[in-house]
């Protein structure tokens, strides 16, 4: 009895009801995916048909509304949190213009129809506007998925989305205190020193808090995914209390967070994996049980305001992609991408449609209509975006990479325990995006008695960096090998592997004068072209503020020119870092068109010095959460000078609060004539003195 009770429609049973979402969550996708149709719209069906208005399985009650909410929040936040700060402020302009135009031309066009050929007042009028002038990323998922964040279009749309759904609730706001009589001047003032306000504690303090709060919590990752979602909702909160809706709050929560947040790190897979698994298909589910077919199917004038909605809304996107496309000259590709993602209608509609309805100037009709725009909305823009998608993936895979993109293959030899999180991070964030290569940790045992016990230690050390890359979905394949010394091992590592890339820890020693780490790094210097990166990580990695990088005269003359660049460059993106470059003003000049003619873009500062011994004189110019990276090079080599020598005893000595690395670029082998002009020797022909 007890058991039929529990089945009987719709469900009541807590347990009953998780499993029953999750199974939905789990299956939906799969079978419509036989039909070509997207996840997400498989999902907004499913919400359809086991609804109150379907089937009546799952009522939409507290806990489906309180998920259904997260997952909207959750949306806002992760495409302020991926979006890519750098092309967002070199697009901010674009970003303004389509928001401008994604949210003027539906709301001029939608206000005349409903108002001269529906007959609705003006505020009626404009609130119908409203409802498809801002738009949900529904389809960021799948842009997501296709590896297309970074695409310019992309970016200008996420930043009109911020635009024209700012711009949407704004009016709202208006439209309902003018309704209510709240229309007084000192009520106008008040509203807007709120919201100034709450700008200013989310984009300022949150920041400065959650630097301190990741510093605090370096090694409780479960802990730094609460505190994550903590200051998420906290600024939706006080996103509402400043009168504005939540998802503007949840959006500029992922905007704060954006830089302390790597892409490539344990914490953004977190993130993304319980968003996109659970709390966005709760989201999905709730969207799709408003919808009341038989309503669509029966009222006049809900068909009417229903038909007059779904071909104004995604007519008038179309408009503001299409003027978009021309004005910032993409390409028709492009023109649909930004079509397909600024055409789906979900939070602000909502918003919009159900606060008209609480204060009567929207009835049951529209209400309707709006639930069918959302329906018919986020099908077009799933399709859209998806086949639009992949064809332009297929494009981005096809092209041509740089010489500097080779797969990297990064050998981390490890001998601390203590730095096996640190030197594991760095090598991520350092690894070509575009090839899916792993990082491989190694343990070198030194062949005499011990060696067996020695290996079973090793390993037990190595399954710990195993368990922390796992967290970023990460490759790992440990090697250890058994060698007469630890520079011999890595040397037959390097070998047998095709190194390309050397992430080494600090051993905190400096020896003898001609062996300034050691005989083991020297051994790998003297032994080895490859690029060998020497690291003290002191501070958090994601709470690098800048990157400090001193560059030697005739460093383009080097064969690891461009791959270390690229190193650098993607460092500074995971980070979200400026990127100060400092050498010689000659040097500089030829280091700039590279930066800034090649990927991922970065926000970069060149500033020259006078000689290396000014070396020194930087840290005063440091702050704690300034890293330093010192490109230096082999003896011998064309960018050598002997004043490279005294950098690590300097950085040992002055610059013990900031973490650095040293950077040896990779070299051509020693038999190997280096297919350049002959140059005499490093030389200033300003100051007349070797550099």
């Amino acid at each position: 009895m007890k058991l039929l009770m529990s089945l009987a429609l719709p469900f009541e049973d807590p347990v009953l009801i998780f499993t029953f979402v999750l199974l939905i969550i789990l299956a939906a996708p799969v079978i419509l995916g036989r039909f070509k149709i997207p996840g997400i719209v498989g999902l907004i069906v499913a919400g359809v048909i086991v609804g109150p208005n379907g089937l009546n399985i799952l009522q939409r009650d507290a806990s489906i509304i309180l998920f259904g909410t997260v997952g909207l929040l959750y949306i806002m936040f992760l495409a302020g949190l991926e979006i890519d700060m750098i092309d967002f402020k070199k697009y901010k302009t674009r970003s303004l213009i389509f928001g401008a135009l994604t949210f003027l031309i539906p709301s001029i066009i939608g206000t005349t129809v409903f108002y001269y050929l529906y007959g609705y007042d003006v505020k009626p009028a404009i609130l119908l506007a409203s409802m498809f002038a801002p738009h949900t990323l529904l389809a960021y998922p799948i842009i997501s998925r296709l590896g297309l964040t970074k695409n310019e279009a992309v970016t200008v749309t996420i930043g009109g989305t911020l635009v024209t759904d700012t711009a949407v609730l704004f009016v709202l706001a208006i439209i309902i205190n003018s309704t209510q009589g709240e229309t007084s001047v000192g009520f106008w003032i008040q509203m807007v020193i709120e919201m100034i306000l709450f700008v200013i504690v989310v984009i300022w303090l949150f920041p400065k808090m959650a630097k301190w709060m990741f510093k605090q919590l370096e090694s409780e990752k479960g802990a730094q995914y609460i505190f994550v979602l903590t200051v998420v909702f906290a600024a939706a909160f006080l996103s509402e209390l400043a009168g504005m809706e939540a998802i503007i709050g949840a959006f500029l929560a992922g905007l704060a967070l954006n830089p302390l947040i790597p892409h490539a790190s344990p914490l953004m897979n977190r993130i993304d994996f319980v968003g996109n698994n659970i709390f966005i298909p709760f989201f999905l589910i709730s969207t799709g049980m408003l919808v009341d077919l038989t309503v669509l199917f029966t009222d006049q004038t809900a068909i009417l305001v229903a038909i007059g909605i779904v071909i104004l809304s995604p007519a008038t996107k179309y408009i503001a992609a299409f003027i978009s496309q021309k004005l910032f000259k993409f390409t028709i590709a492009q023109r649909y991408l930004m079509f397909g993602l600024s055409s789906a209608h979900a939070a602000a509609t909502l918003a919009v449609v159900l606060a008209g309805y609480e204060i009567g100037l929207l009835g049951e009709s529209e209400l309707n209509g709006a639930v069918a725009l959302i329906l018919v909305s986020s099908i077009i823009s799933s399709f859209t975006t998806e086949k639009i998608g992949k064809k332009m993936a297929i494009i981005e895979s096809r092209r041509k990479p740089n010489l500097s993109d080779k797969p990297d293959r990064i050998l981390v030899p490890i001998g601390n325990p203590k730095t096996i999180e640190s030197l594991l991070d760095l090598s991520i964030m350092l690894q070509n995006p575009e090839h899916h290569q792993p990082i491989y940790p190694l343990a070198v045992v030194i062949d005499n008695e011990h060696a067996e016990e020695e290996i079973y230690k090793k390993h037990k050390m190595l399954q710990e960096a195993i368990k922390h890359a796992s967290a970023t979905d990460n490759d790992v394949q440990l090697v250890s090998k058994i060698d007469v010394n630890v520079a011999s091992g890595i040397l037959r590592g390097i070998k047998e592997l095709m190194i390309t890339e050397v992430v080494l820890g600090w051993n905190a020693k400096i020896t003898t004068r001609d062996r300034i780490f050691g005989t083991v790094l020297d051994n790998l210097l003297d032994n080895t072209e490859q690029m060998i990166l020497v690291c003290k990580i002191i501070q958090p990695l994601n709470t690098t503020a800048r990157i400090v990088v001193a560059v030697p005269l005739n460093a383009e003359l080097e064969r690891g020119y461009l791959r270390w660049i690229r190193s650098v460059k993607l460092l500074a993106q995971q980070l979200g870092a400026k990127v100060v470059f400092r050498g010689r003003q000659r040097t500089l000049n030829k280091l700039k068109p590279v930066v800034n003619n090649s990927k991922p873009a970065i926000d970069a500062v060149y500033v020259p010095f006078d000689k290396i011994q000014d070396f020194g004189g930087m840290q005063s110019d440091l702050n704690p959460d300034d890293m330093v990276v010192v490109i230096s090079a082999r003896k011998g080599t064309l960018s050598y000078n002997h004043n490279m020598d005294l950098i690590p005893r300097e950085l040992s000595k002055n610059y013990g609060n900031n973490s650095f690395i040293i950077i040896y670029p990779e070299q051509y082998p020693q038999y190997q004539t280096v297919p350049i002009k002959p140059v005499a020797k490093a030389y200033d022909e300003e100051k007349g003195e070797e550099f």
